[in-house]
């Protein structure tokens, strides 16, 4: 099923990668797995996705392992399994842990004008004592060009003032590319920038998380902190936006409608 696994020979480049430790590994899954999957992506306009749609983020989203097509729900099983982790765990050098429940993981979608604040992800599960530790995003639309834009950017930590830097890094989200990043080390990312793609064409991604045991100086953050842009950081609305969406108390009010 998977191509191009993540091995030792990735390790110094995982070390030496900035802003904070990731990979790119083009061509990840098998020519015809990406085709099964792709082929199984749900369409756009399906009552099956949760929907984002506010200043800070434009997506769709759905976790529902249910709901997965059969190859796709055998690709999930997978990055999922014991033996996949144990590759992972070369590069972090910590035990990993698979979240079965995809808490905000699972296939997004975006449109045109889709587009995701830059922000932090959660640090310790809502549900579990557990802390996430890496993202995998695999990129799941044949044909992508990077003039439609979506890149997933990684920015710098800016220590100052609490937020993201500079942009330090841009990922088109070319079709069957596989990011690996660690998510611990104030590792600020997005695609603030509305996706610029035909109407008939959606950014499609799926999204695998994994855990660790919290580090000792984990901070205690169960939903994810965005971070305004542009000229939001004036816009006192979306500033309150932001403080209900981290707080997990009122987040799913904030942001979530189901279709």
């Amino acid at each position: 099923m998977i191509k191009n696994l993540p091995n030792e020979s990735h390790l110094s480049s995982w070390e030496v990668a900035k802003p904070f430790h990731h990979l790119v590994i083009d061509d990840f899954l098998q020519p015809d797995t990406y085709q099964e999957v792709c082929a199984e992506f749900p369409d756009f306009s399906s009552d099956i996705w949760y929907v984002y749609e506010n200043p800070i983020e434009i997506k769709k989203a759905m976790n529902n392992w249910d709901r997965f097509g059969a190859k796709t729900y055998e690709l999930f099983w997978l990055l999922n399994s014991r033996s996949f982790i144990q590759r992972l765990e070369k590069l972090t050098n910590c035990a990993l842990f698979a979240d079965f429940g995809l808490n905000g993981g699972g296939l997004h979608s975006h449109r045109s004008g889709g587009k995701l604040n830059t922000h932090l992800d959660y640090s310790i599960h809502p549900k579990l004592p557990l802390q996430r530790r890496l993202n995998l995003i695999l990129y799941m639309t044949p044909d992508w060009r990077e003039e439609w834009g979506g890149h997933l950017g990684f920015w710098s930590h800016d220590a100052r003032n609490g937020g993201p830097g500079d942009l330090v890094v841009s990922i088109p989200p070319l079709f069957n590319r596989a990011v690996l990043f660690d998510t611990t080390q104030n590792s600020w990312h997005g695609l603030p920038e509305p996706i610029r793609c035909p109407a008939h064409i959606t950014r499609n991604s799926i999204a695998v998380y994994y855990l660790c045991e919290p580090k000792s100086n984990a901070v205690k953050r169960s939903r994810a902190l965005f971070a305004p842009y542009g000229d939001q950081a004036k816009d006192k609305q979306i500033l309150e936006l932001i403080d209900r969406r981290a707080d997990v108390r009122s987040s799913a009010s904030a942001y979530i409608t189901k279709t």
